[in-house]
């Protein structure tokens, strides 16, 4: 075997590099004197050799350039050499006009043979390392045998993104051509490979067949990567993609970093740009206090608060382990901030009083309750006891100990309500409101719709059943959801609590509403799998509670622009406090009498658009 699978001595190394200089000193007398060295050079070249060598092998040994292993070389293996060669080119600089002054006016060797022997001299030590390596690459991976690999963008990530495949030895895969969206691009050559206009892609798979398509660009165009991805899809491409450069290793990318591209890369929009010296100003230094912190949203508030120096962190759930595994990454991630880490029940008064009555929090982010509609539907006395006790539990203390901000965290559901747990989130905002005016805590409600990544979304579940081979369950054929990252939610929640004077119900521009059944069929593209040969879909029917459409606002509410053209301000009919007291008192007492009936209909009292669907409770809708 030319390349054994033991290391090359290192005195063979030595050897080579050693004749690699002395060729490379006397092609550079044959390149200064045009191939016919003068006789008057030959005899200091004669005396100046074994200096040379001398000072050549010293260099060799001090840097130890013969230390590391050839067919690894890489940028540091280049560096040393090129250090050890200046080294020694300039130690002989200074050797001249000692040798001028001190011994017979002649120099020890020409200026002009000191600096070409010293770019020759690197140039042929850093080729023959780097031949070894690509020699070695070609026996062990011919490029014959790897896959072809188009990178979707051509720019600086891109190139890295080249360089990694290639220079991997274990690599399978090799680079053939470049597609982006710029025009300007189009036609010219990135590390060797042509660059092509995204326009082209489907008629670039034919022309190019390609197993795999990396998506290497930084920050793309949500839009123009989903027709991109969804053009490789079609053409039976598997879709990679490159993580953020923060991941990266040591700021270097590694082929074991790419990634399958998930359905959420492709359902994620633009996230938002926060203000961030007002949230800032509203968090740095304060006692802030999530409950539900251990969940999706709370959790993503956590990370994303202790980036604003807050004065005390307070995370509140009572899902022991989950917040025991948070308290862990923010302690290893942010290992300044002040944190304290509670377990406790927002249904629980007693507890929560002791609570506020010990931190004092400035700031309040209420993230807690429980969201499965189909669960809500089939247990509404607990729908009450935590979503419209519990929230009113942290309402009324958050007043009593003169909080400054409270925001709840609402959902798409409580609009038009068509099941309890979207009823009893309504209930929660009413309360919320009514209060703001009579307090000096400003209350502020923001809503949006499913959040990707969620312990109840439905991509953990569809996941889950291909895993297993299906089918995939799908409610109904024309089912829509509206979907945000949890990184949109979280910033959503901050930049209300942020810019809100109280009283407000903040909504977010949620875009184009996703088809469940198209996301179904999506996923089992990005898995690999044929839709009817390996998989199938299977419609279920719709279950307790659930409706076909989401709404993000009622029907006789109207919405006022913010400063932000991706959040808005609904407008929605004023609450009488005393009121609202009685009828959510009222509500909250019926939970001794586990009567889900009287629940409901007290429930559709206090909330009069609440219309239930697929459900028994249907039968008290007028």
């Amino acid at each position: 075997m030319v390349f054994p699978n033991q290391n090359v001595p290192r005195w063979i190394i030595f050897l080579i590099d050693t004749f690699l200089v002395v060729f490379s000193l006397f092609a550079s007398y044959m390149l200064r004197f045009e191939f016919t060295i003068p006789d008057v050079e030959v005899g200091p070249l004669i005396f100046a050799f074994p200096i040379y060598m001398l000072i050549r092998v010293s260099s060799f040994l001090i840097w130890k350039t013969y230390a590391g292993i050839i067919r690894y070389s890489g940028t540091e293996d280049s560096i040393r050499v090129i250090r050890a060669m200046l080294a020694g080119s300039l130690i002989m600089g200074f050797l001249n006009p000692i040798k001028y002054l001190l011994w017979d006016g002649a120099y020890f060797l020409p200026t002009s043979i000191i600096i070409i022997d010293s770019i020759l001299s690197c140039a042929l030590l850093i080729i023959f390392r780097l031949g070894v390596k690509m020699a070695y690459i070609e026996i062990k991976n011919p490029r014959s045998d790897r896959k072809s690999v188009v990178i979707y963008g051509a720019g600086e990530a891109g190139a890295i993104t080249k360089r990694t495949i290639e220079g991997d030895l274990n690599s399978q895969s090799k680079v053939v051509a470049y597609i982006d969206d710029n025009p300007v691009k189009k036609g010219k050559r990135l590390e060797g490979a042509k660059v092509y206009h995204t326009s082209e892609y489907t008629r670039l798979i034919e022309k190019m067949p390609h197993e795999e398509l990396i998506v290497s660009m930084q920050n793309p165009d949500p839009d123009k990567r989903r027709k991109v991805i969804d053009m490789a899809l079609k053409g039976k491409v598997n879709v990679l993609n490159v993580p953020p450069v923060t991941t990266w290793i040591n700021g270097e990318l590694s082929v074991k970093q790419l990634k399958q591209v998930k359905i959420e890369d492709l359902l994620g929009r633009n996230i938002i740009t926060l203000d961030d010296g007002n949230v800032g100003r509203q968090l740095e230094g304060k006692t802030v206090l999530v409950t539900g912190a251990a969940g999706s949203i709370g959790s993503g508030l956590m990370r994303r608060i202790a980036n604003y120096n807050p004065g005390l962190l307070i995370a509140l759930d009572q899902a022991e382990s989950p917040l025991y595994e948070l308290e862990i990454e923010l302690r290893r991630e942010y290992p300044d901030l002040k944190l304290d880490v509670v377990i406790g029940d927002i249904r629980q008064k007693e507890r929560m009083k002791n609570i506020f009555n010990h931190f004092h929090p400035q700031v309040v982010f209420h993230a807690a309750a429980y969201k499965h509609v189909p669960m809500m539907e089939l247990n509404p006395t607990e729908a009450v006891l935590t979503n419209v006790l519990g929230s009113k539990n942290m309402v009324d203390l958050s007043i009593e100990f003169n909080v400054d901000t409270f925001v709840l965290i609402s959902t798409d559901k409580a609009v038009n309500p068509t099941n309890v747990m979207g009823s009893t989130k309504r209930v929660a905002e009413i309360y919320a409101q009514a209060n703001d005016s009579k307090s000096s805590t400003k209350f502020i409600t923001t809503r949006f719709g499913n959040v990707l990544g969620s312990n109840g979304s439905v991509i953990p579940l569809f996941k889950r059943q291909i895993e297993e081979g299906g089918p995939i369950t799908v409610t109904h054929e024309k089912v829509t959801r509206y979907f945000m990252t949890i990184p949109e939610a979280c910033q959503l929640v901050l930049e209300a609590g942020a810019m809100g004077n109280g009283g407000e119900i903040y909504v977010f521009d949620m875009g184009e509403s996703v088809k469940i059944l198209d996301l179904a069929k999506q996923m089992i593209k990005l898995s690999g799998l044929e839709l009817g040969k390996d998989i199938s879909i299977e419609v279920t029917g719709l279950r307790p509670g659930e409706k076909l459409y989401e709404e993000l606002l009622n029907s006789a509410e109207n919405t006022i622009k913010t400063h932000h053209p991706q959040i808005m301000i609904a407008k929605v009919r004023s609450q009488d406090l005393d009121r609202v007291n009685t009828d959510v008192d009222e509500l909250i007492s019926l939970f001794k009498a586990q009567d889900n009936n009287a629940v409901v209909k007290k429930i559709k009292s206090i909330v009069p658009e609440f219309k239930s669907k697929n459900s028994e409770f249907s039968k008290f809708d007028t």
